[in-house]
C-alpha cells in the first residue's frame, strides 16, 4: 500500500511540474504573438504613410530629396502643372461586320418568300371594292399628313358610312389598317409603317394579281 501511495505522490509531482511548464509556455507565446503585432502594425502604418505621400507626389526615384528637372526645388511640394506624363489611348480598330453565309442568305430569301407568301393570300382575299378602298387610303397618305373616312368618301364619291364598313373589313381579313382616335373625336386612317416598309402599293397589287 505504501508504494501504491508513492507511486501516486510522484505522479501528482510529475503532473504539477508539467502544468508549471504549460504555463511558463503560454506565457512565451502570448509575448511572441504581442511582439509580432506591434511589429505588423508599425508594417501596416510604414506602408500606409509610403502609399499615402505616393499619390500626394506621384513616383519619384529612392534616396532623393530634390528633384532634377527643376533645378533642385523639393519635390514634396503640391503642384497643379500638368506633367510630362501622358496616357496613350490605343486607336480602336473598327470591327468588320462577318459577311453572310450561304447558310444565312438562304434563311433570309426564304423569310421574304413566306413575307410575300402571306402578304398575297390576305390581299388576294379582298375583293375589287376592298382593294380599291386600301389603294384610295395608301396613295392618299403619301400626298397629305392625316387621311380620314370623308377624305376616302370625297375620293371615291362613297359615303362615309360605305367607307367605315370597308375598312371594318379589310382589318378583319388581317390587313394593317390602324384606326387613331384624334381629340376623342375624328377618326385618323393609317397604313402599318411596317407593311410600307416591306412593300409599295405596286408590288402589293403585282402579288394579289399572281
Amino acid at each position: 500500500m505504501d508504494e501504491i501511495k508513492e507511486a501516486f505522490l510522484r505522479v501528482k509531482k510529475d503532473m504539477i511540474s508539467i502544468k508549471k511548464e504549460l504555463e511558463n509556455l503560454k506565457k512565451e507565446l502570448n509575448s511572441l504573438k504581442l511582439a509580432s503585432t506591434q511589429n505588423t502594425e508599425k508594417t501596416a502604418i510604414s506602408t500606409d504613410t509610403s502609399t499615402l505621400r505616393q499619390e500626394i507626389e506621384g513616383l519619384k526615384p529612392q534616396n532623393l530629396g530634390i528633384s532634377i528637372g527643376n533645378e533642385g526645388v523639393p519635390t514634396d511640394r503640391q503642384t497643379d502643372r500638368q506633367t510630362d506624363q501622358h496616357i496613350v489611348i490605343p486607336p480602336k480598330i473598327p470591327i468588320k461586320p462577318e459577311k453572310p453565309t450561304f447558310e444565312q442568305a438562304s434563311e433570309i430569301l426564304e423569310t421574304l418568300d413566306n413575307i410575300k407568301k402571306e402578304i398575297r393570300l390576305k390581299f388576294k382575299r379582298l375583293t375589287p371594292q376592298e382593294m380599291l378602298i386600301f389603294s384610295t387610303l395608301y396613295q392618299l397618305e403619301q400626298t397629305q399628313k392625316e387621311v380620314n373616312y370623308k377624305d376616302i368618301s370625297l375620293k371615291l364619291n362613297l359615303s362615309e358610312s360605305s367607307i367605315r364598313d370597308y375598312v371594318s373589313r379589310l382589318i378583319n381579313k388581317g390587313i394593317p389598317v390602324e384606326k387613331i382616335r384624334k381629340n376623342n373625336k375624328q377618326i385618323i386612317l393609317k397604313i402599318s409603317e411596317d407593311l410600307r416598309k416591306i412593300a409599295s402599293l405596286q408590288t402589293i397589287i403585282q402579288l394579289r394579281d399572281l
